[in-house]
């Protein structure tokens, strides 16, 4: 971290630049103006403020803010994520063993009195405690080291959060808990020793099923999407819980937010029921998709699945529903020669339960992407493969 950044003139300078219509290749190339500061530097304030306007607004629109490197930005939560995780939060301490760039404890600092943030990192611990300054957020306490190692110093408190990251060694691979550091199923005993309440964010890749195996301890998991693209698994454990787990979605929009919830155990409990496409199509967005409740879902609005594997529903009825909805236009026997005198050129094409690929269909059929016709290539409870022609709604 470079003090010198947070000189008035720079920052103005910050300012300015980041709301101009800047290249940044190019502004690289050009050099730095200023002593003591590189152009790296420079650029990478520049590009942190950038992405922080839609990510962080207040990070942009707070003076003096000091932004990590590139990477540190990316994996860090948005304003909207870590929000949410606010609300399921309360009491007098909670110690983050995972601080990072801080944007989480921002948020939970309005919900608890005392918020510990722990970075091993040193350079991402001082970035984050000049901010908690900058942001006026006076009851959040940094320290630098190994969060399991800072615990040990705390009596009995109210929450710990974790956001675990994924060992280098085990990029690319199967993911498990156990690969993340810190390794949260090896440290249960010292973390329910020390707080009966643990917070967990994990990435949208772990298996569901083999997080519970691997945790024990679960009440609830909230799956959070935005825009329809999950972004993080949000695991509560409770020390002795004996309750049946609920699984949370909740799908963020621009302008709001939609909710379902249903307990695990009952899901394998329902017999939902199978049809062939009727008036309307629904297509559960992507939080519900990533939690399995695929006969919940069925239940609680009355729709028919159209086949056990397809994961999209039919009804008569025009309905709210947590997703996409269409009105099925056409349907199509899945055969080539039929589909090519449709002379179909443009369209949205989905595949549910279907042996080909979008790309592969868009390729043997040459069909353009976009346009107002929405395809579902899918397969009915009669297992025949079909394509249905729909206009969204």
């Amino acid at each position: 971290m470079n003090p010198k950044i947070l000189h008035t003139t720079i920052q103005e300078y910050i300012f300015n630049t980041s709301e101009s219509n800047i290249d940044l290749t190019r502004f690289i190339l050009a050099g730095s103006a200023f002593d003591h500061i590189t152009i790296q530097e420079l650029a990478q304030q520049i590009n942190g403020r950038i992405k922080a306007k839609n990510k962080l607004p207040i990070w942009y629109a707070t003076k003096y803010i000091y932004y990590p490197p590139n990477l540190n930005l990316e994996q860090t939560s948005s304003a909207i994520t870590a929000f949410y995780k606010s609300t399921l939060v309360s009491g007098e301490v909670l110690v983050d063993l995972t601080g990072g760039f801080g944007v989480d404890d921002y948020y939970f600092s309005k919900k608890i009195t005392t918020v510990i943030h722990c970075e091993v990192n040193f350079e991402l611990s001082t970035i984050a405690s000049h901010n908690f300054e900058a942001l006026a957020a006076k009851n959040i306490q940094t320290y630098t080291g190994d969060g399991l190692e800072i615990l040990q110093d705390f009596d009995t408190i109210d929450w710990i959060y974790i956001d675990p990251s994924r060992r280098n060694d085990n990029k690319g691979k199967v993911f498990f808990l156990e690969d993340c550091i810190p390794d949260v199923p090896a440290n249960k005993e010292l973390l329910f020793r020390k707080s009966s309440h643990i917070l967990l964010k994990t990435s949208p890749l772990l298996d569901i099923h083999a997080g519970i195996h691997s945790l024990v301890n679960v009440k609830e998991i909230h799956i959070v999407a935005v825009d329809n693209e999950v972004k993080e698994l949000l695991w509560v454990l409770e020390k002795g819980v004996k309750n049946d787990i609920v699984i949370h979605t909740i799908n963020f929009t621009k302008n709001t937010s939609v909710q379902f919830s249903f307990i695990l155990p009952e899901e394998s409990k329902i017999l939902p029921k199978y049809s062939l496409p009727k008036k309307y199509l629904y297509e559960p967005n992507a939080s519900i998709l990533k939690s399995g409740g695929f006969s919940s879902i069925a239940k609680t609005y009355e729709v028919e699945k159209l086949h056990p594997h397809s994961h999209i529903y039919t009804s008569d009825r025009i309905i709210d529903f947590p997703g996409r909805r269409f009105m099925i236009q056409q349907i199509l026997p899945y055969k080539k020669q039929l589909l090519k005198k449709e002379n179909i050129t443009k369209a949205n094409i989905t595949t549910r339960n279907f042996p080909e690929s979008v790309a592969e269909i868009r390729k043997k059929y040459k069909i353009k992407d976009g346009g107002d016709m929405y395809l579902f290539f899918t397969t009915n409870c009669n297992q025949e493969k079909v394509v249905l022609v729909c206009k969204k709604l």
